[in-house]
């Protein structure tokens, strides 16, 4: 059995397929409730015995969206599903699902390095509290209320003080919705990462929150609205940074955003560097309940969110959080290594749409090393005028120009010539690695996608999934951000989004006829599930609650044969969380998080230590929109109970209770 976190190998999946026992989600059941299957001592450690009955399937059964008929459903999360296991000798085992959250955000914790320390706090350059003076007389350390994506790891031979069996959890905080006088603080404070200490309860799999760590992030220059994220194989944090601010200020998050986010970082609105940025940081734990920060500056500067590590350690799949957003790949020059590697964009050769398979052809951006490209951006100190220029006008003379399309707007670029000490050669780098969008548009890829979010891998069936929040813009024919010679072209919007599926297989050749070093690399894309937009319903939902809408978070589960979907909608009254088998193409609801929340920081653990585990967060509740109108009067004060007036947000997992520890067998 595997004891650790990671993602297996494939050969690792098919063996494990092939003979090692199930073992069900530990959560709140005791010793006692196990009896029927374990060891029903107390003092005995609920480990499988050696001839257990293995899994033959597992089938959720859906939980009915809350209604006002129960509001306090409505106004946090809310777990009414069930699970039920057949093994493979014909017995059944059914579980009741419910949720246990660590901490709510803002909340006091037990500090790694002793004392106290607060739940997604902030902290500058010099790793000191961020203070909202927002309101006189009610000064405090700002604490974000938009946890998101987490990673839960174990390790071999990790010691923690006081903690028997430590576990450790990684959660990083994307952004806080707002300051003590309701100002708007989206993007303007540097994202912390914690990692969370656990002692896991090995006869229930109880996970206990026992201390609490913030990692420092000043050796690699604060962290920019960090989002989804996911576990590379080798059991790091493989974390984000989206909306990258653009050096040009001509599209997506603008230079403003920057400067307020410099101010509170290192105390002075100039200091921060735009192109240390919108890169992909690794978080690499000690074993001891603390962990290091590493910024890539060679997978792209674009809207990361959730990459996808493929199990020969080096293929990376990343969708891109954008409107004219790619479809990006990296190759490592070495497993277990991101620190060097090639960079690609995709291209569609033929349509993709709702119902076709779409060819892709992958267009090399370039080669290069993490050390290279940050020291062009902090040590030669290279600027956006000395990459290319962007116009945002047609110039009078368009010879050498290229008109492209990104976040719906219409630009003309074109690389510079050697300048100021930089060669031809570090110009293009640079255009590959800092001004990724532009770059991968100049040189043909699909620029198509409207928020390409999350990825995740089915490694058994070699097919990897990424999360559409929104089908439109520049995904839909005749629009103004569409693109022709794009070939992504759906007939209408589908505000709702849906799941795009991508084959895998190894032996593809990029744009130059040039062989790709990797047996995972993407060659076709299909849809694979869609949301639907309807009329707005009684509560006000504007997609089918029945449906998914707006996926954002995807986590596979090779035990399950499930795809874990997590919503990020401004159509669902309250975003959920679904279960998608992908053996009998059921869609099942399994969670509700509170309204105007989103479900975040979904991740799925097969086995650690014998237990599987489904990590869940959520950000921002009542973050009302107009489809809440019905409903914000009565969930307000609920929601305020709640979540410390709407400024806290919880960290926590699914837990499961059999309901019987087996049945007898069927004939």
């Amino acid at each position: 059995m595997t004891n650790t976190s990671h993602q297996p190998s494939r050969r690792d999946v098919l063996k494990w397929f092939a003979g090692i026992p199930f073992l069900p989600l530990g959560a709140m059941a005791t010793a006692t409730t196990l009896a029927g299957c374990n060891d029903s001592k107390d003092s005995a450690v609920v480990t499988p015995p050696i001839n257990a009955a293995k899994l033959k399937s597992a089938k959720f059964t859906a939980m009915p969206a809350p209604s006002l008929s129960n509001a306090a459903a409505m106004a946090t999360t809310t777990v009414a599903s069930t699970l039920a296991v057949t093994w493979d000798d014909n017995t059944k085992t059914e579980y009741t699902l419910g949720y246990k959250a660590f901490f709510n955000t803002g909340v006091e914790v037990d500090h790694l390095a002793g004392g106290k320390i607060i739940a997604g706090s902030y902290y500058d350059i010099h790793n000191q509290p961020i203070i909202d003076k927002s309101v006189a007389g009610k000064e405090r350390q700002f604490f974000s209320d938009c946890p998101d994506g987490s990673s839960l790891i174990h390790l071999a031979g990790a010691t923690v003080t006081g903690v028997t069996n430590p576990v450790f959890h990684v959660v990083q905080f994307e952004y806080t919705s707002k300051d003590l006088a309701g100002g708007d603080m989206y993007g303007k404070l540097p994202s912390p990462i914690a990692v969370l200490t656990l002692n896991q309860d090995q006869k229930t799999g109880h996970l206990e929150l026992k201390k609490y760590a913030n990692v420092d992030m000043s050796k690699v220059h604060g962290l920019w609205i960090t989002c989804g994220a996911s576990l590379s194989p080798w059991n790091t944090h493989l974390s984000s940074e989206e909306y990258e601010p653009d050096a040009f200020d001509q599209i997506g998050t603008s230079l403003s955003m920057l400067k307020a986010y410099s101010q509170n970082l290192y105390g002075n609105e100039n200091s921060a560097n735009v192109y240390n940025y919108g890169h992909l940081p690794e978080i690499i734990l000690d074993g001891k309940g603390s962990a290091t920060a590493k910024k890539h500056f060679c997978l792209g500067r674009i809207s990361h969110e959730l990459i996808q590590v493929m199990p020969d350690n080096r293929t990376a799949i990343m969708g891109d959080d954008y409107t004219n957003g790619g479809f990006f790949m990296f190759i490592a020059d070495k497993e277990k290594d991101l620190s060097a590697g090639t960079l690609y964009v995709a291209k569609y050769t033929s349509e993709l749409n709702e119902t076709s398979t779409a060819a892709i052809q992958w267009i090399k951006l370039g080669h290069t090393d993490s050390q290279t490209i940050e020291n062009l951006v902090n040590v030669r100190g290279i600027k956006a005028e000395n990459i290319m220029e962007s116009l945002a006008e047609a110039p009078q003379d368009l010879t050498g120009y290229t008109q492209i399309v990104l976040s719906k707007k219409k630009l003309w670029v074109k690389l510079k010539e050697a300048n100021n000490g930089f060669t031809k050669e570090e110009i293009e780098l640079a255009a590959a690695f800092l001004e990724t969008h532009r770059y991968a548009a100049l040189k043909g890829g699909s620029m198509a996608f409207t928020k390409m979010e999350g990825t995740t891998v089915n490694i058994k069936d070699k097919v990897a999934y990424s999360a559409l929040a929104n089908i439109q813009d520049s995904m839909i024919e005749n629009t103004s951000s569409w693109v022709a010679t794009h070939n992504v072209k759906f007939k209408k919007a589908i505000k709702a989004g849906g799941v795009l599926a991508h084959d895998l297989k190894g032996s593809i050749v990029d744009h130059t006829n040039a062989l790709m070093n990797s047996e995972w690399v993407p060659y076709q894309s299909h849809m694979l599930i869609m949301g639907e937009d309807i009329s707005a319903d009684a509560l006000g939902n504007t997609a089918n609650p029945d449906k998914i809408a707006s996926p954002d978070n995807l986590k596979f589960s090779e035990t399950f044969r499930t795809l874990f979907i997590g919503e990020d909608s401004g159509n669902h009254v309250n975003n959920f969380l679904w279960a998608y088998n992908v053996e009998d193409k059921s869609l099942t609801r399994i969670l509700s998080t509170p309204a105007g929340a989103e479900a975040t920081g979904l991740h799925a653990v097969d086995s650690i230590n014998g237990w599987t585990y489904i990590m869940s967060n959520f950000q921002h509740a009542g973050d009302w929109g107009s489809i809440h109108n019905v409903v914000k009067n009565q969930l307000t004060p609920l929601i305020n109970q709640n979540y410390n007036n709407g400024f806290a947000a919880s960290v926590g997992y699914i837990t499961a209770d059999p309901v019987t520890p087996s049945v007898v067998k069927k004939a």
